[in-house]
């Protein structure tokens, strides 16, 4: 296929650790707050609700998703409790801000999390709202998230996207399948080659490769300036 950007007429982005710098610990705040959660719902020790909370995630998908099929847990209240954090560490970031918007054509976010999250973190990248079409978020996928191929589906459906005109950026590899499988153009956003993070069990970043990945970049900004 044709792994050139240059047909491009749809940029779909990922949200978390890749509108924003992994390094950043954004994430990590979420984390530890879906952990306590966890042990808020099922009285477990920390460590096993914990161990559980990544079965969730690795099983379903997110974490979110596995306890609404199992515990018939209010979404809403998960959000809303997993999301009250501090947005400070995300920084202005006026090259991105200034790299999406001279891209031709549309440009949507497509993340697990939610839109109010999303408002937060683009308000504070440089109230960058404003370059995106739609944030089509965990609500308007009905609670079924990246990967499963029915969130990719329902987001092509509403927004009239030819998968074979556009690309997707996000920082895991799994979530790149299904846009490879339909036509997309591929970009995984990595973190530096520094990065350690003690929250991030090692099979959640594995970089296993594979043709679903068509380029990898550490520094969005840079390739969306210079776009193969």
């Amino acid at each position: 296929m044709n792994k050139s950007l240059s047909h491009v007429r749809d940029w779909v982005f990922d949200l978390d650790n890749t509108l924003y710098p992994r390094e950043c610990n954004l994430w990590a705040q979420i984390d530890l707050k879906i952990s306590d959660y966890m042990v808020g719902l099922t009285s477990l020790p920390y460590a096993e609700a914990r161990r559980l909370q990544k079965d969730y995630y690795r099983d379903h998908g997110t974490t979110l998703n596995g306890l609404m099929k199992l515990h018939s847990v209010d979404p809403d209240h998960f959000l809303t409790s997993v999301h009250d954090i501090d947005y400070s560490p995300v920084a202005a970031h006026p090259e991105l801000i200034d790299a999406i918007r001279a891209l031709p054509g549309r440009k949507f976010i497509l993340t697990n999390g939610d839109v109010g999250h999303a408002r937060a973190v683009l308000h504070r990248l440089g109230d960058a709202e404003c370059l995106f079409e739609d944030i089509f978020d965990i609500r308007a996928m009905q609670f079924q998230p990246k990967p499963l191929k029915v969130a990719y589906e329902m987001f092509f459906t509403t927004h009239g996207i030819d998968a074979r005109q556009a690309a997707m950026f996000d920082d895991l590899e799994k979530n790149l399948l299904v846009p490879h499988e339909t036509g997309m153009v591929t970009v995984q956003v990595v973190a530096g080659e520094d990065f350690a993070h003690d929250q991030v069990d090692s099979w959640e970043l594995e970089q296993r490769g594979g043709d679903h990945v068509h380029h990898v970049t550490a520094d969005l900004s840079g390739f969306l300036k210079d776009l193969p």
